[in-house]
Formats: C-alpha cells, structure tokens, sequence
C-alpha cells in the first residue's frame, strides 16, 4: 500500500461518546497510508465510544490533553458522535487545541458532530462544510454554508455527515493531510 502519509503525526482528539466508527475507521486508513495517529483526550487511560445506539469499545488514550501541544501535530481529526464533541466544545483548552490548527493552517477533518468543535473555535465562518443534519442551523449561525453531500473539502478542511460516509471522508482526508507539510510551524502546499 501507498504511503502518501509517511512521517506524519495525525492527532485525534475525542471524549467519551465519540462514534466508534468515525475514529477506528479512519484511523485505519491513515495509519495504512503510513501516519502515526495518537488519541488525544481531556480523558485519563481509556475513552468510550459509541456504536451507534449503545455503548461501544474503549480506546486508549495516547496522550492526555493537558500537557500536549498541537504543535508536535501536523493534521487533525475530529470523530463525531453526539456526546464527544459536546464535551470537547464545552472544554477551552480542547477548543484552544482545535484553534491552533486552523490559526497556523494544519489540516483538519471532521465528521458527524465534529462540526460543533469546529463552531466553537470559530472556524467555521466562511466554509463550506457537511455534517450530520441536526447541525445545519448552528453552522449557518456560525456563517458557513451547509450542504448536504458525502464529502466536502474546502480550503484545508474536509467533513462528511455520517458513517455511512467514511470510504470518501477517508479518500479525502488523505488526499488533503498528503497536500500539506508542517515545516516547524509553517504549512506549505506540496510541491
């Protein structure tokens, strides 16, 4: 397999409740394409996931939150799940940790809920974005565009709207964290 990811550190940030799916999904296909993905959460040891309508498998924790700079990362993805990201938004330095990335121009993905993250940190205005339904209203108020397709990828974000979606949401994520190179701080387009 190709591994158009090679040398990148991929952070996926969640609480408990993320959708189990949205993360083991496509942290397998990022970590097939040749990055290294860390679980980051405001949790200690293990989170919850998931599955659809009950509780699924925990996950560890790779790195704590508290402590972890987002500058040793060069992407980010954001799970979703209802209850994760309404922990995570409600979290500052969890919002500070998703601001950083788009402050300095790192690539990010979100699914599902993972959009309320992305409203939080205020970066959502001016965006096309898709997510699950329900949060069509909150990412109008925020000043994106919401639109209802399986995938959308616009100026160094991609979201998607469910699971259902995750073979494009995986294709694009790779295609958008391969374009981008972190130079200590400075992200470039690939050559």
């Amino acid at each position: 397999m190709a591994q158009e990811l090679a040398g990148k550190s991929i952070a996926i940030l969640v609480a408990d409740g993320f959708e189990q799916a949205e993360l083991l999904e496509p942290r397998k296909a990022l970590q097939a394409a040749g990055a290294k993905t860390e679980v980051v959460s405001p949790a200690n040891g293990k989170v919850k996931g998931w599955n659809i309508k009950e509780w699924g498998e925990e996950v560890p924790v790779d790195r704590p939150l508290q402590g972890t700079k987002p500058e040793e990362f060069d992407a980010l993805l954001l799970p979703g799940g209802v209850m994760n990201p309404d922990h995570l938004r409600m979290n500052p330095a969890a919002v500070e940790f998703v601001k950083h990335f788009f402050d300095n121009h790192k690539p990010v993905a979100a699914i599902c809920h993972g959009p309320w993250t992305l409203i939080e940190a205020g970066a959502v205005r001016g965006r096309t974005i898709t997510s699950w339904p329900s949060l069509k209203t909150d990412i109008q108020n925020a000043g994106g565009t919401w639109v209802d397709k399986e995938v959308v990828s616009d100026n160094g974000l991609v979201t998607s709207r469910k699971p259902d979606d995750i073979p494009a949401f995986n294709r694009e994520i790779i295609v958008l964290f391969a374009q981008r190179k972190d130079l200590k701080g400075k992200d470039k387009e690939a050559a």
